[in-house]
């Protein structure tokens, strides 16, 4: 065996000072660390979660190969990839960890989701969009929404379908029906913002959940709330709300909507 020779001082270092003492403490999460499945794609869902998770709650995230084009039969493919991107998330105690698509989260389902997670990291809490949004909205008391997204027609009532299975009811939809992800990100909270009080304005509907984490929702959505006079959520901002829940953050924070006021129930502690 060698052992290298210790490299000799440059001539010019006055002074070299080796193990310095040093102490150490809980790191950024003082009070939770939260991992994060950004699709390749995505252009938004980071941005979002910097505006809702406080100071202590270290987020981390891992991106995971994506199409650019939403199809069900591209957003299947995904499920292979989720296990290596949870290997790329680092060695902490995660409170939870998030996969970052709504269409991914249906067209895989949930439960296979948390499963993939799980097989890199056992028996942490794992959430999505879809699993969020129906955790939102029975902490909120709502039942009856209307769905805006950005999808092609046969993801839009697939996902309909999915949370009428899970308990809500779905009577108003509407869609910017744009397929590719890199123009969903540039729509404009304005034109969001529009698109949620033409579908939140019916009397059949009690809340509104806009569905894609790569729409801009979160900086808008207590504003839209108070014009609608009914809650508003989205899948970033449900998400972030669920994550910070799951990792046992229970404080309010203000300015994000009546979602950020609002506790956990039973139902959405599973995770």
């Amino acid at each position: 065996m060698t052992i290298a020779a210790r490299p000799a001082a440059p001539a010019d270092l006055i002074s070299n000072i080796e193990h310095i003492a040093f102490d150490t403490d809980a790191g950024v999460g003082t009070l939770a660390n939260i991992g994060l499945l950004v699709l390749q794609t995505d252009q938004t869902i980071e941005d979002e979660f910097r505006l809702a998770l406080p100071d202590g709650v270290a987020l981390y995230g891992a991106r995971l190969p994506s199409p650019v084009e939403i199809t069900p039969d591209n957003l299947r493919r995904m499920e292979a990839d989720i296990p290596g991107a949870v290997r790329l998330l680092p060695d902490v105690a995660f409170g939870a960890i998030g996969f970052g698509c709504t269409s991914g989260a249906l067209v895989i389902g949930e439960a296979a989701v948390a499963e993939r997670v799980r097989e890199v990291m056992p028996g942490v809490k794992v959430t999505d969009p879809v699993t969020a949004a129906v955790a939102a909205f029975s902490a909120l008391g709502r039942k009856r929404v209307a769905l805006l997204t950005p999808y092609i027609a046969t993801i839009n009532h697939s996902l309909r379908a999915a949370f009428i299975e899970r308990g809500l009811e779905i009577p108003v939809m509407g869609s910017f029906n744009e397929a590719d992800d890199n123009r969903v990100a540039r729509i404009t909270p304005d034109s969001i913002e529009r698109a949620i009080m033409e579908v939140g304005a019916s009397d059949a509907c009690e809340a509104v959940f806009i569905s894609c984490t790569s729409l801009r929702v979160a900086r808008i959505a207590e504003k839209v709330e108070a014009k609608l006079g009914k809650p508003v959520t989205s899948s970033n901002h449900a998400m972030a709300w669920h994550l910070l829940r799951l990792a046992g953050y229970t404080q309010t924070i203000d300015g994000l909507g009546a979602l950020y006021r609002t506790q956990i129930g039973e139902a959405g502690r599973a995770g």
